[in-house]
């Protein structure tokens, strides 16, 4: 059955391979004008078909015909954009947006293309992943602005919940995103139902001494970035993008991860078979604004709310390992609520194999 729908739809799409690389030129040799989604949701069709294994592709025709897929759920999926001073905020809503949704945030220089292959496996019907400032389709910030990517994500957090009049917020936060969701909680202990944190316990925690002789040269470094222009953007072809991912992440993101990732990372170019990062590269700039352990205990100590926490192992490599622990004996104080799991993994296992921890989360929300 699954080879008969293969071959069904690999004939329907040899034409429509040739069709799109055809649009795609004409619309870059007449200058056609192309909302950002338009572009975007043209370059998923070429990733989806071009890339995409035999495996894959009977997946995606059986997704056609059945309701239930080794257990994901189907969702609709909508894009979003949050009006902020700057420009917006895009999202991707997953589900009946009549329903309050659990919010989703990603991790540094990731995206919300990040928890694509996790949410189908939630049995959370409503979820709401968001793309930080700068990062996937959202606005970068104004041109001289730095980016405090702990401060910068807590205010935009905020931003969301007041857009959309929330009393309380639902929290699911990746790397940064679970730091983000951290300094939510502690900011306003009485505003969040529950917050889950993957692979992260706090804002990183940096020794002073070490913040220090450090900050001449992030200056100059981010200097450099934001005098970048337009037209000495790198430009890659898509399997130098992918391999730049998997580098760049040392092993951490598999290739099918990479190739969720870059649905929101890359853009194209006026070169049909170019890309370039969406991403502002003023984030590669990130050392300013660490926090201090005393800190971070600090805020640890207004968490209120029920309370998971899914490290990997391996997982993030940290400067002070030992600091994990203590952030979470300090969570468990005050929380309503308070579960740690360990599952073996890299830092970005939610992506590569997010069965391991889809159990574990809809465990904690249903008890």
């Amino acid at each position: 059955m699954s080879d008969i729908i293969y071959l069904k739809f690999q004939a329907r799409y040899d034409d429509f391979y040739t069709d799109l690389r055809h649009l795609w030129k004409s619309a870059v040799r007449w200058n056609f004008s192309l909302t950002k989604y338009e572009q975007i949701n043209l370059l998923q069709i070429f990733i989806d078909y071009r890339y995409s294994t035999v495996s894959q592709m009977s997946i995606a025709a059986k997704k056609s015909v059945s309701e239930n897929l080794n257990g994901q759920k189907l969702h609709n999926v909508e894009e979003i954009e949050i009006p902020v001073p700057w420009g917006h905020i895009s999202g991707k809503w997953w589900g009946p947006k009549s329903e309050q949704p659990l919010v989703a945030i990603h991790g540094w220089q990731d995206n919300s293309g990040t928890f694509d292959r996790l949410i189908p496996l939630l049995s959370n019907e409503s979820v709401l992943a968001i793309d930080l400032p700068g990062h996937g389709l959202s606005s970068h910030l104004p041109r001289g602005q730095f980016y405090y990517i702990f401060c910068d994500g807590l205010i935009t957090l905020r931003r969301v919940a007041k857009y959309f009049k929330w009393n309380k917020i639902k929290l699911l936060g990746h790397s940064l995103g679970g730091a983000i969701s951290f300094l939510y909680a502690a900011s306003y202990p009485d505003e969040v139902e529950f917050m889950i944190s993957l692979d992260i316990a706090s804002p990183s925690v940096r020794d002073p001494s070490k913040i220090a002789p450090l900050t001449g040269d992030t200056i100059d470094k981010y200097l450099k970035y934001e005098a970048l222009e337009a037209s000495n953007v790198p430009l890659y072809t898509y399997n130098e993008v992918l391999d730049i991912v998997e580098d760049a992440y040392n092993g951490s993101v598999s290739r099918e991860g990479a190739i969720a990732l870059m649905k929101r990372g890359i853009r194209p170019s006026s070169n049909p078979e170019k890309y370039y990062f969406s991403r502002d590269p003023r984030l590669k700039v990130s050392a300013l604004g660490m926090m201090s352990m005393d800190l971070v205990l600090a805020y640890a100590t207004q968490i209120k709310c029920a309370y998971l926490n899914i490290r990997a192992m391996p997982g993030l490599k940290l400067d002070h390992p030992e600091n994990y622990d203590i952030v979470m004996d300090q969570i468990k104080m005050g929380a309503k609520k308070f579960e740690y799991h360990k599952v073996e993994g890299s830092h970005h296992v939610h992506l590569n194999n997010p069965e391991k921890i889809a159990s574990i989360i809809d465990n904690f929300l249903s008890t």
